[in-house]
């Protein structure tokens, strides 16, 4: 892409109301623009962090055997009345209007209930099980507050999945390969080493649950962390009965602010009983579907990654999840830079081509706001070295490369 076909613009100030640093960065950047407190669009750069962060669970996903599929956002009202989680005193997020022939509907904050009603058509026999099946789409929730950017938003990405199993034995199987499935996630995307699986509430969902929780200052909720267990414990059960279920001390936990950017739940039998989701096992006995909840918030992840790695000239994309891997300046040499454009996108490589008429230091500034893994300058003083300046968003200076250098550097 050449950016001076890009609509939207860098700008020096973020809005005045807009308090969380990543909002900041991505409204500055080009990347979102706010349209009320809590509610975002993606723009084009935006968008395709979005979708790098969804390829890379997806891949995930269908690695344990997920079927992606989407669902509506419309809710029925006597679907939730089943369940109990219809009243504003048990879910307290809920958007809520009506039809015009005045029939009450919701805007899904979660699918449980759609998709095991669903479910309904398709599992009748324990030839049928297991399934898992999962979407990314829009979710809608009244929070209370929305003060921490795409941290915590109103309306917000999200990618759902749901299990359905025989047993509680084949769920527990699936549960633990969910886990490791989202490690690999949180590690692709580069937040491994700081993500954490973390033993917490289930709120709205179940007495308990685990989240992944990844440390920054940024963060809601604080955790203590267990280190050489590779756990973590979400305060607000940090009893001595969960230390003990753990096997681990308070002397041996870290205490730390975190994000959750997952969270996994089990249902049990009680919600498939609740909405008549039943299968014959081999003696033709009816039993209840074993059900599973997995969640990653989507642009909620691009949010703490911004957070997480941001410096003071600006964002700091991975690799894995940035809209360009090479933001390419021309300063003054737009015939030898288009040139260079053209080698590296026939070779493959994602480029954004800064070929705007502005000023060399405007053009560095906004490189580094924008955040791309490498930057590529093209001048009279790189041409005159035998190539182009090169340099990773993070080092403190650039080398000259040849093109065929640079090829094999960012391939």
């Amino acid at each position: 892409m050449k950016q001076s076909q890009l609509f939207s613009k860098t700008r020096k100030e973020a809005p005045k109301d807009e308090v969380s640093k990543n909002a900041q960065l991505l409204i500055r950047a080009g990347f979102i623009h706010k349209e009320m407190a809590g509610v975002y669009a993606f723009l084009p750069l935006g968008l395709r962090v979005i979708e790098n962060i969804k390829n890379i669970i997806r891949e995930e996903m269908n690695g344990i055997r997920g079927q992606e599929l989407i669902m509506t956002s419309l809710q029925r009202k006597e679907l939730w009345e089943k369940t109990d989680r219809w009243d504003d005193e048990k879910v307290d997020v809920w958007f809520k209007s009506a039809l015009k022939n005045g029939t009450e509907v919701g805007f899904g904050w979660s699918h449980e209930e759609q998709i095991t009603e669903m479910m309904t058509n398709y599992i009748s026999s324990y030839r049928d099980l297991p399934t898992y099946v999962y979407q990314f789409q829009g979710k809608l929730r009244n929070e209370t507050r929305a003060k921490s950017g795409i941290m915590r938003c109103r309306e917000f990405v999200m990618k759902d999945m749901y299990s359905y199993c025989r047993s509680e034995e084949d769920h527990k199987a699936f549960y633990d390969d969910t886990t490791a499935a989202y490690l690999r996630v949180f590690e692709k995307v580069g937040l491994g080493d700081r993500t954490f699986f973390t033993f917490a509430s289930g709120g709205a969902f179940t007495q308990f649950s685990h989240e992944f929780q990844t440390i920054t200052d940024a963060g809601e909720d604080i955790i203590y962390i267990h280190r050489e267990k590779k756990l973590a414990i979400n305060q607000e059960v940090l009893t001595d009965e969960v230390m003990v279920l753990l096997g681990v001390k308070r002397e041996e936990l870290e205490e730390a602010k975190a994000a959750e950017v997952g969270n996994i739940f089990s249902f049990g039998g009680a919600k498939s009983e609740q909405l008549g989701l039943f299968f014959k096992d081999e003696n033709g006995i009816s039993q209840p579907v074993i059900l599973g909840s997995y969640g990653i918030g989507v642009t909620r992840l691009m949010g703490v990654i911004v957070e997480c790695f941001a410096d003071d000239g600006g964002i700091v994309w991975p690799e894995a999840v940035a809209p360009f891997k090479v933001h390419l300046l021309s300063l003054g040499k737009d015939e030898e830079s288009e040139k260079i454009y053209q080698q590296l996108t026939a070779a493959g490589v994602e480029v954004l081509f800064d070929d705007r008429d502005m000023g060399a230091g405007a053009k560095l500034a906004d490189s580094d706001l924008m955040g791309m893994p490498y930057r590529v300058v093209v001048g009279k003083k790189s041409l005159e070295q035998g190539g182009a300046e090169v340099k990773g968003r993070t080092e403190e200076t650039g080398v000259i490369m040849t093109v065929e250098a640079l090829l094999e550097k960012v391939k």
